[in-house]
């Protein structure tokens, strides 16, 4: 029986689900300021909710599934909507949408054909979300306060690079293991 403060990661991650169609109005409505304050305060739940997972050993099977699928939802809703408005390329968000598609249909068909998969975010997929949010961040900041057009270029050449080289690797080690597991 868990107790019921192992259950705050979970917690925290529902409420960052419930939040992101708050999130999409906000921007959607040009409420820049709320959006970015909503943005970073769901950004630091996602950091808390981790913490306390490992620190305190509260993991749960349905945090390790909710916990991405959430960081998944509020990304991929945030870089349509702000696709949208003209304030991220048609191109970025397609390769952001791209990626989740391709690692979600990945784990299924991974999970039928071969068996059960142990999901574990690499390096390069932390640094590709964490790319992710600090871009939404940049984005919403400069409408706000403008930025440096440099750094806003450089901030979606780093996500875009980085979200290729994230999905690829997803791709490739979960087909050694599909290879390996069929040998």
């Amino acid at each position: 029986m868990t107790s019921l403060a192992a259950q705050i990661p979970n917690a925290l991650t529902l409420l960052r689900i419930a939040l992101v169609p708050v999130l999409a109005w906000w921007l959607w409505e040009r409420a820049f300021a709320q959006a970015l304050g909503l943005a970073a305060f769901m950004g630091f739940t996602d950091a808390l909710d981790g913490f306390l997972a490992k620190r305190c050993g509260w993991r749960s099977r349905l945090g390790a599934l909710l916990d991405p699928a959430a960081d998944k939802l509020m990304l991929v809703v945030t870089y349509v909507v702000l696709g949208l408005m003209g304030l991220l390329p048609a191109i970025l968000v397609a390769l952001v949408v791209l990626r989740d598609l391709v690692i979600v249909s990945g784990a299924l068909a991974y999970r039928l054909l071969v068996g059960p998969l142990q999901m574990q975010p690499t390096r390069i997929s932390k640094l590709n979300t964490g790319m992710q949010i600090f871009l939404v961040l940049l984005v919403v900041l400069n409408q706000i306060r403008p930025l440096p057009p440099a750094l806003l270029t450089a901030a979606m050449w780093l996500t875009a690079l980085t979200t290729v080289w994230s999905g690829a690797d997803y791709v490739l080690r979960w087909s050694r293991k599909a290879r390996a597991q069929a040998a």
